[in-house]
C-alpha cells in the first residue's frame, strides 16, 4: 500500500494507511475496531499514539512528521506495521479523508487477522449447559497439588473442577460473582480458602486462578492480586486419597460451570480440554465465543455481549433498540414539545427539578468540537420548524431547520463570519408527511450531507470561518427554550409553534438524546404512573410537553418527485418529445371499431364453450345405461334364477323398452 500527495498512512496485518493530520492534531483518517470504537493509532505504535512505525523509530521521510505519507510528497510513500492490541481487533472499517485535492491519491490495504500463541496456553473448552462436564483420570495429588487455569464467564457461580474419595475431596468453585473458593479434605475435616474480588468476576473477561496444597500449607491466588493461605495442622492426616474421576465443569449434583476454561494444569501437566470436548455433549472445543461468529449481527454500533449459551446486542449507546439494534426509536412531538440535552457538567449539576432521567454526558475535552456526526429521521406536515439545535456557551451553534416552504436548511455559526453559514440541502417541500432521513458529518471545514437515498453532497466552510465548535452546551429537539447566546432570527422565524410530527433514531456524536428521553418517560410512568410528576434528578436530559414513543421511524420511505433543479430528466419545454417516443394519437373511430370486433369475438368463444359443455353432458348420460332381459314371469313359474332366465331367452338381442333402467 502506498500513497501519493495525500499524506495517507498505511498499516498492515490488520495493515493500513492513514491520512496525515491537520495542524490542530485531529486525524483525517481513523479505523474502527471491536465495539465500533474509533482508533487513531497505527501499525508499529500503540493506543493513544497518533504515529506510524517510522514516527516511533524516528526515521520518517520528513522528520517534521510522524508518518512517511504526512510529508505530502509528489512521489508515492508508504507506511506499514502490525496492529497487535487484540482487544481492539478485528478491523471492521477504515475512514480515509483528505483525498479530494487535485493530484491527491491514496491506496489502502488491510491484511489478514492472524492469531499466534502456545497451544497449551490456549487449550480451552466452552461449557454451554449447567450439566455439562469433562472427565479425566483420577488426580494423583496425595501429598502435593498444584492447580492453575484461566476462566471467563457471565454466570454468577459454578464448579470449576472436583475430584472425590471416600471422605477426601478437592474442589475449586466460583461461589458468587466476587468469591473464589478452594476446598479440600485429607481426613482432618473440610478446609476452605476463599478470595474476594473487588469487582465482579462474571464480566466475561479472563481471570487466572492458582491453587496449591502440600503438607505444610495451602494457598489460593486470583489474578496475582488476591491471595489467601492457611497452614496445615501440625498433627493429622496429610495424604489426599481420591478414587473417582476428575470432573472439570461439574459433577455430583454441584452447580455446573457456564463459560470457558483454558490452560488447565494439574501438577505440571496440561489437560487436553479441546480433545475431550470434541466427544462430549454440552462442551465445545476452544473458546472463541458467540460474538466472534455472530457479533456482526449487532448493527448500528451495538456491542456484542457474551452469554454462556448465546449473546446479546447492547444497544445502550445507540439510537436503536431491539435484539440486533435495528429498530428505530422514535417519538411523536406535539406543539410545544421539546427535548433538552445538557453536555456541560455544570449544566447537568444545575438541572431543573423537572428534569427526568439520562445516562451520558460528554467529557470536558469533547465539548470543544472540530467534528460532528449527526443522524436522524423526521416526518411532519408542518413548517417552519426547528428539528435540531445545538447551542454553546459562546455564540457558536448548529441548527437543522425546515423553512417556511418546507425545504431543509443546515446553519453553522462557528465564529469568524458576520452571518451563519447556511446550506440549502434541498428545495423540495419535505413537510409532506413522509419520512425523511438526514446523515451529516463535519471534519474541520469539510461538511458532508446525505438526504434520504440520494448521494452524499460535500460542502466547505468559508476560509474566514473558524473550525472549532467551542464549549458545546445544549442540544434541543423540536423547539429551543434557552437564555443566552441564541440566534434571534432563527428563533423568530422557526421556533413557533414548534415541531409537530415524528423524530426517530436521533444521534449526535455518539449520544442518543431522544432515546434516552423516551426511556425516562417510560421509567417515570412505570414508577409513578404520571410521567410529568417524576421527582427531580441531576441528569443531563429533560423534556417539556407530551412526548410519546412511536414506531413512526419504521415507516417505509416514500420518495417524492425530485425538484426540477435536481432532476436530470426534467424537460423545460413541455412540447419537447424524446427521439425514441414513437407513440402517436389514435383516432377515436379506430378505437371504437376495435372495441366492437373484440366484443363479437368474445361472444363467439362463449357460445362454443357452452355447446361443448352440453355435448359432453349428453354423451356421459347415455354411456351410463345398462340392460336386463328377463322373461316375464320366468322367475315365478320355474323358480330359476334371473341369470337362468336370461340364458333361456330365445332372442337375447330383443330388448323390451319397459325393462330399460337408467341412471345418471
Amino acid at each position: 500500500m502506498a500513497c501519493l500527495n495525500s499524506g495517507l498512512k498505511r498499516d498492515e496485518a490488520n495493515s493500513f494507511y492513514e491520512d496525515n493530520k491537520p495542524t490542530d492534531g485531529t486525524p483525517y483518517t481513523w479505523w474502527v475496531g471491536r465495539g465500533s470504537e474509533k482508533h487513531f493509532y497505527w501499525g508499529g505504535s500503540g493506543p493513544g499514539i497518533q504515529k506510524c512505525a517510522c514516527g516511533i523509530d524516528r526515521n520518517c521521510t520528513d522528520p517534521k512528521y510522524d508518518c512517511n505519507c504526512d510529508a505530502d510528497h509528489k512521489q508515492w510513500r508508504d507506511d506499514s506495521g502490525l496492529l497487535i492490541y487484540k482487544e481492539h481487533l478485528p478491523v471492521s472499517q477504515v475512514a480515509v479523508g483528505d483525498t479530494n485535492r487535485p493530484g491527491s491519491e491514496a491506496k489502502l490495504t488491510v491484511g489478514p487477522l492472524r492469531c499466534q500463541g502456545d497451544d497449551n496456553y490456549w487449550n480451552a473448552a466452552s461449557f454451554t449447559t449447567p450439566s455439562s462436564y469433562l472427565h479425566f483420570a483420577t488426580f494423583q495429588g496425595e501429598t502435593s497439588a498444584d492447580i492453575s487455569f484461566y476462566f471467563k464467564t457471565s454466570a454468577p457461580y459454578g464448579v470449576f473442577l472436583e475430584n472425590l474419595g471416600n471422605t477426601d475431596f478437592i474442589r475449586l468453585e466460583l461461589k458468587s460473582p466476587k468469591v473464589i473458593s478452594f476446598s479440600f479434605d485429607v481426613g482432618n475435616g473440610p478446609v476452605e480458602l476463599t478470595v474476594h474480588s473487588a469487582a465482579p468476576l462474571n464480566d466475561d473477561q479472563w481471570h487466572r486462578v492458582m491453587a496449591e496444597r502440600n503438607v505444610k500449607e495451602s494457598v489460593l491466588q486470583l489474578d496475582q492480586t488476591y491471595r489467601a493461605s492457611r497452614l496445615a495442622p501440625a498433627q493429622g492426616h496429610t495424604r489426599l486419597e481420591l478414587f473417582s474421576q476428575l470432573y472439570v465443569g461439574a459433577a455430583g449434583g454441584q452447580r455446573g460451570f457456564l463459560g470457558c476454561i483454558r490452560a488447565l494444569r494439574m501438577n505440571g501437566i496440561t489437560l487436553d480440554l479441546e480433545e475431550r470436548a470434541t466427544v462430549t455433549p454440552g462442551v465445545k472445543p476452544g473458546c472463541q465465543g458467540h460474538c466472534t461468529s455472530f457479533g456482526v449481527y449487532c448493527r448500528n454500533g451495538g456491542k456484542c455481549v457474551e452469554r454462556y449459551n448465546g449473546y446479546l446486542c447492547d444497544c445502550t449507546a445507540t439510537a436503536y433498540d431491539g435484539p440486533f439494534c435495528t429498530r428505530d426509536v422514535g417519538g411523536f412531538f406535539e406543539a410545544g414539545t421539546l427535548v433538552k440535552y445538557n453536555f456541560m457538567p455544570e449544566a447537568v449539576a444545575g438541572a431543573s427539578r423537572d428534569a427526568k432521567i439520562l445516562t451520558h454526558q460528554l467529557t470536558p475535552h469533547e465539548v470543544n468540537l472540530t467534528k460532528e456526526e449527526v443522524a436522524f429521521s423526521f416526518s411532519t406536515s408542518n413548517a417552519p420548524a426547528i428539528l435540531m439545535y445545538v447551542s454553546s456557551k459562546t455564540q457558536d451553534y448548529l441548527a437543522v431547520v425546515l423553512r417556511q416552504n418546507g425545504s431543509l436548511q443546515v446553519r453553522y455559526y462557528l465564529g469568524g463570519l458576520r452571518e451563519p453559514f447556511s446550506i440549502d440541502v434541498d428545495q423540495r417541500n419535505l413537510a409532506n408527511g413522509q419520512p425523511h432521513s438526514i446523515n451529516m458529518s463535519r471534519v474541520d471545514r469539510s461538511i458532508t450531507i446525505q438526504l434520504d437515498h440520494y448521494p452524499p453532497v460535500s460542502y466547505t466552510l468559508p476560509d474566514a470561518s473558524d473550525t472549532q465548535f467551542n464549549l458545546v452546551k445544549t442540544l434541543f429537539l423540536g423547539k429551543v427554550f434557552e437564555t443566552g447566546h441564541i440566534d434571534p432570527v432563527l428563533i423568530e422565524r422557526y421556533n413557533t409553534p414548534g415541531f409537530i410530527g415524528c423524530l426517530s433514531r436521533v444521534q449526535f456524536n455518539g449520544v442518543a438524546p431522544l432515546k434516552t428521553a423516551l426511556r425516562a418517560v417510560a421509567q417515570a410512568t412505570l414508577t409513578s404512573g404520571q410521567p410529568d410528576r417524576q421527582p427531580a434528578a441531576a441528569s443531563p436530559v429533560s423534556y417539556q410537553g407530551k412526548l410519546l414513543e412511536s414506531n413512526c421511524g419504521s415507516s417505509p420511505l416514500t420518495i417524492p418527485p425530485m425538484s426540477a433543479a435536481t432532476d436530470p430528466w426534467h424537460l423545460d419545454n413541455t412540447d419537447a418529445e424524446f427521439p425514441f417516443n414513437e407513440e402517436r394519437v389514435i383516432p377515436d373511430g379506430v378505437n371504437r371499431d376495435s372495441a366492437i370486433i373484440g366484443g363479437i369475438i368474445a361472444v363467439v368463444i362463449f357460445t362454443i364453450l357452452c355447446t361443448l359443455v352440453f355435448l359432453i353432458r349428453y354423451m356421459f348420460r347415455h354411456k351410463g345405461t345398462y340392460h336386463t332381459n328377463e322373461a316375464k314371469g320366468s322367475g315365478e313359474s320355474t323358480g330359476e334364477s334371473a341369470d337362468t332366465a336370461i340364458i333361456g331367452t330365445d332372442n337375447p338381442e330383443t330388448i323390451d323398452e319397459s325393462k330399460k333402467e337408467w341412471f345418471i
